[in-house]
């Protein structure tokens, strides 16, 4: 009996140690996000395995309906309109979206569908990011939601409307 108690508590310390993004590898950045009148919008994470990037979030708070979702080159998000985050975060110095024959961004992320409740999630690789460091240079990063679904394709924001949520990328 004892050995079993001793093993369960060893499953619970080892369950607890379980990071953010379930890979075993921890979560190499995080950010929470904010809306403008700095009530809570969620939480995204940044985990690195096996020479990609994954980024969940997690939001909240939210008008339903689809949202873009972009990953800004600037770790700054003063309310109201969020737009010291910068623009998309865009190393390579290509277009906008997915669908378009000169794109993508490496900040172009799948939108975000947000429910009835409020909430939302994604699940994505960061296109073409091989590690977090680019996302934690001098000048940080910032997730960006915007109010508007994203189309794609249109250069530079794919036409995704207003800045509603942001949150600061920070090591760990």
């Amino acid at each position: 009996m004892r050995r079993m108690l001793i093993a369960n508590a060893a499953a619970l310390v080892l369950a607890g140690c379980a990071t953010a993004s379930g890979d075993g590898r921890g979560t190499a950045a995080s950010a929470e996000l904010n809306l403008s009148s700095g009530s809570s919008a969620g939480r995204a994470t940044i985990s690195e395995r096996d020479g990609a990037v994954r980024l969940r979030v997690e939001a909240t708070g939210l008008a339903p309906g689809v949202h873009g979702i972009h990953i800004h080159s600037v770790g700054r998000c003063d309310p109201p309109d969020f737009t010291t985050a910068g623009p998309h975060l865009n190393p390579a110095g290509r277009q906008h979206g997915r669908d378009n024959p000169q794109g993508m961004h490496q900040g172009d992320l799948p939108n975000l569908t947000v429910g009835t409740d409020g909430r939302g999630s994604i699940d994505a690789l960061v296109p073409g990011a091989t590690s977090a460091a680019a996302l934690l240079d001098a000048d940080g990063s910032a997730i960006v939601i915007h109010a508007a679904p994203d189309d794609y394709r249109t250069d530079p924001s794919g036409n995704s409307g207003a800045r509603i949520a942001c949150g600061v990328l920070a090591a760990g």
